[in-house]
C-alpha cells in the first residue's frame, strides 16, 4: 500500500465518524436531495457556499460555508459546525466533504471541486487532497485555489 491510499483510507475513515444525518432527523431517513442552482457555473456554487455561510452564523457558528460540486452538480454541502457540535473538525469544507461521500457512496470524489466561502485551511486542503477533489475555489468570484497540495 502507497503512502497516499493509506492517507485516502485515513480521511475516508475519519470522515466516516461524522454524523449521518442532522440529530434532528430520525437515522434511518436518506439525506434529502440538494437544491441546484436554476443556472450552474462556478459563481452559482460559489453562491451557494456563502448562503451556507449564512446559514452558519444564523445557527451560532463560524462564518464558513462549503459545496462539493461534481460533473456540473452540487454533491454535497456543509456549514461549520465547530461550535454547534463542539467539534473543532467540523470546518465547512470536512463536513461538505463528508456530505459528498456519504451521498455518493463512493470511496473518493475523484474530479470534484470544493467551492467554499473563504480559503481553505491547511486540514481541509489535506482532506479534500485525500478525498481526489480536483480543485479548490473560494469567495463569491470563485478564486481558483488550484488542486489541493
Amino acid at each position: 500500500m502507497t503512502a497516499p491510499d493509506t492517507r485516502r483510507r485515513r480521511v475516508v475513515a475519519w470522515l466516516a465518524l461524522a454524523p449521518a444525518v442532522p440529530a434532528t432527523a430520525k437515522s434511518d431517513a436518506s439525506p434529502s436531495p440538494i437544491a441546484q442552482p436554476p443556472v450552474p457555473g462556478p459563481r452559482a456554487w460559489a453562491g451557494r457556499a456563502l448562503a451556507l455561510r449564512d446559514e452558519a452564523v444564523r445557527r451560532g457558528d463560524q462564518p464558513y460555508g462549503a459545496v462539493v460540486v461534481r460533473d456540473g452538480v452540487i454533491v454535497g454541502e456543509g456549514v461549520s459546525a465547530v461550535v454547534t457540535r463542539a467539534d473543532p473538525a467540523a470546518h465547512a469544507e470536512r463536513v461538505a466533504i463528508a456530505d459528498a461521500l456519504r451521498r455518493s457512496g463512493s470511496p473518493d470524489l475523484a474530479g470534484a471541486s470544493l467551492y467554499g466561502s473563504s480559503p481553505a485551511c491547511g486540514a481541509c486542503r489535506a482532506a479534500a487532497r485525500d478525498a481526489r477533489i480536483a480543485r479548490l475555489y473560494h469567495g463569491a468570484d470563485a478564486v481558483d485555489d488550484g488542486p489541493p497540495a
